[in-house]
């Protein structure tokens, strides 16, 4: 059974910096698809970033491009989302996702997704 824990949100002032973490377990990720999604109150989820677990290339949001980060760690089967420069904009539940073979890289179409971690940005 797939599961994916989400960790690392919290409050912080615009301009700051946050670590999110998505903890996997239950099989081996290999080629798997590991991506962010995230959602505020009142709007529909959206896509942030993903990258292939076995490496290579990262996708990211438009409005995230070169200020976050998605990187893995693969002794502690760990994925990370390095947020910098963080906007008040910015503020949602982050959602961690995983899919072997998902329709879209961008699309809501993953079969696993955790919990999710509250990020607040203060202005």
């Amino acid at each position: 059974q797939v599961q994916l824990v989400e960790s690392g949100g919290g409050l912080v002032q615009a301009g700051g910096s946050l670590r999110l973490s998505c903890a996997a377990s239950g099989r081996a990720f290999s080629t798997w698809l590991m991506a962010w999604f995230r959602q505020a109150p009142g709007k529909e989820r959206e896509f942030v970033a993903a990258m292939r677990w076995s490496g290579g290339d990262t996708y990211y949001a438009y409005s995230v491009k070169g200020r976050f980060t998605i990187s893995r760690d693969n002794a502690k089967n760990t994925v990370y989302l390095q947020m910098n420069s963080l906007k008040p904009e910015d503020t949602a539940v982050y959602i961690c996702a995983a899919d072997p073979r998902p329709p879209t890289v961008g699309g809501a179409g993953y079969e696993y997704w955790g919990q999710g971690t509250q990020v607040t940005v203060s202005s």
